[in-house]
């Protein structure tokens, strides 16, 4: 298979994004999807703003955050200062979280398809939409659980009862010693399961299988028209899902990179000529591609008539 066996890069030029996306789809044998926090972003799930400082004004006005991200990493006093803001973090991004639309419509767009996903995101938007569990590879881990801090054990804990709790009980944005979380095994202190600054977190057994879903998902389709999608990936963590997806589409001629994102970042010269750029906005961009899917069944079913 050569590199102008896709159509959408041969006849696309003066197509609209939308049109550019479901021509792909619909060419590919599989689709790939990489999600990053732009697609959290779209749906209004975002770190910043209104979101950010209705729901922690003490803890802004105490240390000036701007952001969730600056505030995920900052190094607090103890650990009942600690657990007070992770507990209301948790909720509004896994427990509380609403149903994202962006995510139904993905859903819908990938019916009847081979996909798979890989997430850097850790709340719960594909859970909320209903996605097959083993179609979705949460590579950063997830919000609800827990981890021990040392990494003494590769095992990973819910904490959902126990952020309610935390919540219920905060006050002076502290919560009491009797609710912060140590490892039944060690002694440290527990923590969220995320990757920290050096790329590590615990991979449980859970993890392992959902990785191995996701190579055997690629191995599945080596030799096959694969649409490598990224919607909302991102340089915060170039090394998740960025930068492997490009490697990817270099050492897969019959692949397709299609990048989504309002932000111009570089595509490496050795998959630009199989690559699309989509400066959409992501929620707008797949209600596009819903609606003139819809548009054209209308018309088969009255052509059929």
């Amino acid at each position: 298979m050569n590199k102008t066996s896709w159509h959408v890069l041969s006849n696309g030029e003066y197509l609209t994004a939308s049109s550019k996306l479901a021509m792909a789809l619909d060419e590919a044998d599989a689709v790939l999807i990489g999600v990053g926090a732009g697609m959290a972003a779209a749906d209004g799930f975002t770190y910043a703003g209104p979101r950010f400082t209705q729901n922690f004004p003490e803890f802004i006005e105490t240390y000036r955050w701007l952001d969730m991200f600056q505030a995920s990493v900052f190094e607090f006093e103890n650990l009942n200062e600690e657990w007070a803001f992770f507990s209301r973090f948790v909720d509004l991004n896994y427990m509380s979280q609403p149903l994202g639309e962006s995510y139904i419509r993905l859903k819908e767009l990938l019916k009847g398809r081979n996909y798979h996903i890989i997430t850097s995101n850790a709340d719960n938007a594909f859970e909320k939409a209903g996605f097959d569990k083993n179609k979705v590879f949460d590579v950063q881990g997830k919000y609800n659980l827990l981890q021990c801090s040392k990494g003494c054990t590769p095992k990973r804990y819910n904490n959902e009862e126990l952020m309610k709790e935390m919540i219920d009980r905060e006050r002076s944005m502290k919560v009491p010693d009797d609710l912060i979380p140590y490892c039944e095994e060690c002694g440290a202190p527990m923590e969220l399961n995320r990757r920290n600054h050096t790329d590590w977190m615990v991979e449980d057994e859970q993890f392992f299988s959902d990785q191995k879903l996701f190579h055997n998902f690629l191995d599945s389709y080596t030799d096959k028209k694969l649409l490598i999608l990224e919607l909302g990936c991102g340089y915060m963590a170039p090394q998740v899902i960025k930068h492997p997806f490009q490697q990817l589409a270099e050492n897969r001629q019959n692949a397709l990179y299609m990048t989504v994102n309002l932000k111009d970042y570089r595509i490496p010269p050795a998959v630009r000529k199989r690559s699309i750029w989509l400066q959409e906005d992501i929620r707008t961009l797949l209600e596009n591609v819903q609606k003139e899917q819809q548009i054209i069944k209308m018309k088969t079913y009255e052509t059929e008539q």
